[in-house]
């Protein structure tokens, strides 16, 4: 009779690619970052018993996998930045590779156990887009008035104000 063992999963994201990371098993596997390297890391995944899968955010490049893992069912815990690295130091990991942080938060996730939480719904990640694109538009339009009131130049003045009209639009 085969025991399984319920494996953690870490995964480094980068822009171009997805390291996992089985923990206890300790295999890794490097997949891309697109739709297609994603449903060959959910075929791979497979019949896998899986604890937890565990993964930091990374400004836009985590969304999709994030989207379609937990659209599969699967347990995604996403964990702070600076805790994961905190994991890696006190774990004695000084050798900072993406296999290396992927092992990392493999481990973090087995022995800190990070909580499960579903996915929001793609309204409320658009609706958390839209509003951070809102932000950067009302600090552009700050910026714009502040060089639009220093500006001696009538060249630069006048692109402020268009700047000021398009950010308005």
């Amino acid at each position: 009779m085969e025991t399984i063992i319920a494996q953690n999963v870490g995964v480094d994201i980068s822009k171009a690619t997805l390291d996992v990371h089985l923990h206890p098993a300790g295999i890794a596997r490097q997949f891309a970052n697109d739709a297609s390297g994603i449903k060959a890391l959910l075929g791979w995944l497979g019949d896998r018993d899986i604890v937890r899968i565990v993964f930091e955010p990374t400004g836009p490049y985590h969304h999709r996998l994030e989207r379609r893992l937990g659209d599969a069912g699967l347990p995604l815990a996403k964990v702070n930045p600076l805790q994961a690295r905190r994991f890696a130091q006190a774990a004695g990991a000084h050798a900072k590779t993406d296999a290396i942080d992927a092992a990392m938060l493999a481990r973090m996730g087995a022995l800190l156990t990070p909580p499960i939480r579903p996915i929001t719904s793609e309204a409320i990640d658009e609706m958390r887009e839209l509003h951070i694109a809102r932000l950067a538009l009302v600090k552009d339009r700050t910026a714009a008035r502040n060089r639009q009131h220093a500006c001696r130049s009538p060249l630069l003045k006048r692109h402020a104000a268009q700047r000021l009209a398009q950010i308005d639009r």
